[in-house]
C-alpha cells in the first residue's frame, strides 16, 4: 500500500483545485478521511482473518462497493458537510475508491479486491510502480522506508499536484466558483 499520507494526496488536490466553492473544508476532510478509512483493515491481522480472506487486507474495505457506501453515508451528512448532496456523494466516492486503486499500482502484497462481492479475485494495474509500504512504522523509517517516500512522491504527489494546479488554473479561466460558501441547493 502506499502510506496513509499518500493516501490523502488525491482528495487534497482535487478538493484544494476544485476550490471551497464546490468542495468545503468539512467535505474535504471527509473525503481525506474516506480515502484513509479501507486501511482499518489491517486490524485484520489482529483478529486472525488471513490476508486473502475477503475481510484480509485489501480485500472488501478497498471494494468499490464499500467506497460506495461511504458515499451515500456523506449523501446522507450532505447539510453538516456544507455540501450538495450531489457533491458530497461524488467527492466522497472519489477519496475512497482512490485507495484501492492506488493500491493496485504497488509492487507488493497480493493486490486489491476491487470488485467484491462479485469477484474476490485480488487485482494489480498492469504498471506496478510504486513501492510497497512497510505496515510498521519502524521500517518506514530505513532506506526501504526512503524508497517508498521517493516512490510516492513521483508516482502520486507530483501527479496529484498537477492535477490540483490545472483544476484550479480551469477554475479561475472559467471563472468557475472557487471561494466562498457553497450555497443551499433545494432538495426534494
Amino acid at each position: 500500500m502506499p502510506s496513509a499520507l499518500s493516501h490523502a494526496a488525491i482528495p487534497l488536490a482535487l478538493g484544494l483545485g476544485l476550490g471551497t466553492g464546490l468542495v468545503s473544508r468539512r467535505l474535504l476532510v471527509a473525503g481525506v478521511v474516506a480515502s484513509l478509512v479501507p486501511d482499518l483493515d489491517v486490524l485484520a491481522f489482529r483478529l486472525d482473518i488471513a490476508y486473502s480472506d475477503a475481510f484480509g487486507h485489501r480485500g472488501a474495505s478497498h471494494s468499490l462497493v464499500f467506497a460506495a457506501a461511504l458515499a451515500v453515508i456523506a449523501l446522507a451528512c450532505a447539510g453538516p458537510l456544507h455540501s450538495s448532496r450531489r457533491n458530497a456523494f461524488c467527492f466522497v466516492l472519489v477519496g475512497a475508491a482512490s485507495h484501492g486503486l492506488l493500491d493496485m499500482l504497488t509492487n507488493g502484497g497480493l493486490g486489491v479486491a476491487l470488485w467484491w462481492p462479485w469477484s474476490s479475485e485480488r487485482l494489480f494495474w498492469p504498471w506496478r510502480v510504486i513501492e510497497v509500504s512497510p505496515l510498521s512504522l519502524r521500517r518506514i523509517a530505513s532506506a526501504e522506508g526512503f524508497e517508498v517516500i521517493r516512490s510516492e512522491l513521483l508516482w502520486v504527489w507530483l501527479p496529484a499536484v498537477a492535477v490540483g494546479v490545472a483544476l484550479a488554473v480551469l477554475r479561475r479561466r472559467l471563472r468557475l466558483p472557487g471561494q466562498g460558501r457553497v450555497r443551499k441547493l433545494r432538495q426534494p
